[in-house]
């Protein structure tokens, strides 16, 4: 990836039904990495858009009574729509039904085939319409798609064939010696396990007879072409490839392609190979995120719990749900969602630390010094700890979005706010106006608006209008509302004498209070007079004789000969730790590396299976589940616990 231009893209989307929550956040997601890297001054090109052929798009057109063009043309409205209500920010939006697309996925079929890489075969599988795809007998899971679970039907046909195997090895050893390839690590691993066995080619074709919505085979008429071969291309197509060489030369290699991880082999198994085969250079980074949870179980249309990404937007604000989507999620992983998730992390750390922090802050310059910036003051030792945090928040969000670790560094932001709010607390600004202290008043005033301008534009990717609302209120000229990383960088940026603009309540808090049965009001009582099962009671003062801290996984491996046990290295503190533990069964190497995990610090060091482990991490377990105990955030290793 060339450092002096980024060029991101999203899947594009099926337009059979309305958007979800999933596809809001890769969109969010993509979005908020294109505005960061605009910030770094870096030439940004972000691509999004919808696949519009395919049997589910025939079929829902079918049910709706209408031609699959006009289902696309009705649908894609609801896209378009969504993503101007959450601020989207692409320089494309492209349509597979259009000509530009069309055109260049017909040539690059033509020439594949007039190069012997596509071929014609009989083909004998289970065919599940739903996903779109075929699989051998031992792909399917009790008869079912192992994907969607759905019942299956055998066909035998004619179809078209691309020659995938033969890149097989190629392919292995392009991801091997390119681990950024692949990301995050356990995505690249499951890829390759996918890859021992046979990789067999890849049929893409569809009879007209069975789906006729699609693009024609530029050499059989009687054929359309499969998914794969129509919607991959979207990701050359709509930076110029076929069209205008300059245009491409200049975005491609893709920075990153975001996916679900649903569509993994998808992206890195037909799409490398196809890419080999046409003779382009590959992408740098295809990014699996994680699936939005609810419970254990993934959305879903047939479960009935997906969330209506427009309705959260409406019920909390755009900005909020931006926010939410970003910090909750540690990208590659899976997350929860519920309302009461939500409300919680909105009330925590919109409304009560940033909020709180800019209404305070505003509301007193206002008041006692006339509504305007006052000088910039010396830093004194009270300022110390504040500027440290707020300029290092600033540093480690540059290089958690290089790690793509945007949650760690909204982290790191919000601890600058709380920072700010530690030290305006300390400080105690309204005794100082009290008592006509009017240079101290100043110099707290100030120092807590600096942080603010430098929090609001760490933000302003991620929460654009709130943040411009924040900004405009302290004074920053329009010019600068939407901020360089750089300028973020030095203390001092609010200019004295700036006029200080009025400042609505920002994160108008979320009342959560919620009214107790009077039944389960007085087993509550009772329950608290007369504690049942609860048994061996100990004091405070045997629990404070067990330490507990934080931890950062800094390696896994698996015990040789012992199936259940993982040895990690640990990093608590300045300290360098190795703990065996039997976690192997519920979490991989790669799962675990860059965690934030909690151990028992001073626990005697034991030997199992032979290996010293000096310490022991703290878990969750119920029946077969067992769940790591992590913070709620990113937090320095060797932090106390308790």
């Amino acid at each position: 990836m060339s450092a002096s231009r980024f060029y991101i893209t999203t899947p594009i989307y099926y337009v059979n039904d309305k958007p979800h929550i999933g596809h809001a956040y890769t969109t969010i997601l993509a979005d908020v990495l294109a505005r960061y890297h605009r910030l770094l001054g870096e030439p940004t090109h972000f691509l999004t858009g919808t696949d519009e052929h395919g049997q589910k798009v025939q079929q829902a057109a079918v049910a709706n009574e209408i031609t699959p063009q006009e289902q696309c043309d009705q649908t894609v409205v609801r896209f378009q729509e969504l993503w101007e209500k959450l601020e989207i920010t692409h320089d494309d939006f492209i349509r597979t039904t259009e000509e530009r697309h069309k055109t260049i996925v017909q040539d690059i079929l033509q020439d594949l085939y007039d190069r012997d890489e596509i071929y014609s075969a009989e083909y004998e599988g289970w065919y599940c319409v739903p996903c779109e795809r075929f699989y051998t007998e031992k792909d399917l899971v009790e008869g079912a798609c192992p994907e969607c679970r759905r019942d299956v039907e055998k066909l035998v046909e004619r179809n078209y064939f691309f020659r995938m195997g033969k890149y097989q090895e190629w392919l292995i050893s392009h991801i091997e010696s390119h681990p950024e390839f692949i990301q995050p690590a356990h995505r690249r691993q499951e890829t390759l396990g996918f890859l021992r066995q046979p990789l067999g080619d890849l049929c893409i074709s569809r009879p007209k007879s069975r789906l006729s919505w699609g693009i024609d085979l530029p050499f059989d008429a009687d054929y359309v072409t499969y998914v794969w071969f129509d919607a991959l291309v979207n990701y050359i197509s709509g930076v110029g490839y076929g069209s205008d060489a300059e245009q491409f030369a200049s975005w491609w290699p893709a920075s990153y392609h975001l996916i679900g991880k649903d569509i993994l082999t998808t992206h890195t198994v037909y799409w490398p190979t196809m890419l080999k085969a046409i003779g382009i250079e590959l992408p740098t980074t295809v990014f699996a995120h994680g699936w939005w949870l609810v419970g254990r179980s993934k959305m879903s249309k047939s479960l009935g719990n997906v969330v209506n990404p427009m309705d959260m937007a409406e019920s909390y604000g755009v900005d909020a749900f931006r926010y939410f989507l970003l910090a909750e999620m540690s990208m590659g992983q899976d997350a929860s969602f519920t309302e009461e998730i939500f409300t919680t992390r909105y009330n925590a750390d919109l409304a009560n630390d940033l909020g709180n922090m800019a209404s305070r802050a505003v509301k007193m310059i206002v008041r006692n010094l006339g509504g305007r910036i006052p000088p910039v003051p010396e830093k004194g030792e009270d300022e110390c700890e504040l500027i440290e945090t707020t300029l290092a928040a600033v540093q480690n969000m540059r290089d958690h979005l290089v790690d793509m670790h945007l949650d760690r560094g909204l982290a790191e932001v919000l601890g600058a706010v709380r920072a700010a709010n530690r030290y305006f607390d300390k400080m105690k600004p309204w005794a100082l106006a009290k008592a006509g202290d009017t240079e101290a008043l100043g110099r707290v005033l100030y120092n807590a608006a600096e942080t603010l301008r430098i929090v609001s534009g760490l933000l302003y990717p991620v929460m654009p209008t709130k943040m411009t609302e924040l900004r405009r209120a302290l004074g920053v000229p329009e010019s600068k509302l939407a901020p360089s990383l750089d300028a973020l960088s030095s203390w001092g940026g609010l200019e004295a004498g700036a006029q200080i603009g009025e400042l609505k309540t920002l994160f108008p808090r979320i009342d959560v209070k919620a009214k107790v049965p009077k039944d389960e009001s007085k087993k509550k009582k009772k329950s608290e007079k007369t504690p049942e099962g609860i048994v061996d009671l100990v004091g405070i003062e045997v629990f404070s004789a067990v330490k507990l801290k934080t931890a950062n996984v800094l390696e896994a491996e698996v015990v040789e000969g012992a199936s259940k046990l993982l040895k990690l290295q640990l990093q608590v503190g300045a300290d360098r730790r190795q703990v065996v533990a039997g976690i192997a069964k519920f979490y991989t190497p790669a799962e675990l590396v860059g965690r934030t995990v909690v151990i028992v610090a001073n626990l005697k060091p034991a030997k199992i299976f032979g290996i010293e482990s000096d310490g022991m991490l703290l878990a969750a377990k119920t029946g077969k589940e067992l769940k790591l105990v992590t913070t709620d955030g990113q937090i320095s290793s060797g932090a106390a616990v308790g």
